[in-house]
């Protein structure tokens, strides 16, 4: 997405991870902040991954004072808090009512620090929380993309097309 009316005719969207400041800077010089804004009070669903969650969550503990966060899911999160890109690691995440772990790939991973009420835990490593849903917002600390394992994008998959049929 570049421009808002990419957002027309979307009942999802990904936010990818990548450089969290430099998104939020892009996301106002591109006008997008008050589209998706829109596009969530409309019921679209969202899924943020690393930088993507940053973006979504409601603030960001550690980023810079002219960081921008939608605010579109009750949790707070500490940018690079896994480490650097030097520290980068993998690991099996347990995803909630699966008993089969996921494999987890964090680069320069965000940590969340607090979860707020109505806030569903939906992924843990070593009993702290990376995915987290609220609502039609679904994020993760890790790149689920990275992995063959889609189970977290089939959550996301089944909120959009919850989506696509009330809206049909």
């Amino acid at each position: 997405m570049r421009v808002p009316g990419d957002l027309d005719g979307l009942d999802g969207l990904v936010i990818p991870g990548g450089e969290s400041t430099t998104m939020s800077k892009l996301m106002q010089a591109y006008g997008l902040e008050e589209p998706i804004l829109d596009f969530h009070r409309r019921g679209g669903a969202l899924f943020g991954t690393c930088a993507g969650m940053i973006l979504l969550a409601a603030a960001a503990v550690d980023g810079r004072p002219d960081q921008r966060s939608l605010g579109l899911i009750d949790i707070d999160v500490r940018r690079n808090a896994y480490g650097r890109q030097v520290s980068s690691f993998e690991a099996p995440v347990r995803i909630s009512g699966e008993d089969v772990p996921m494999h987890g790939v964090f680069i320069r991973a965000p940590r969340i620090e607090r979860i707020g009420d109505g806030v569903e835990a939906v992924a843990t490593l070593d009993d702290a929380p990376v995915a987290a849903r609220q609502g039609s917002v679904m994020v993760a600390s890790f790149h689920p993309e990275l992995t063959p394992d889609r189970r977290l994008h089939a959550r996301f998959a089944s909120m959009v097309m919850r989506r696509g049929v009330a809206a049909a």
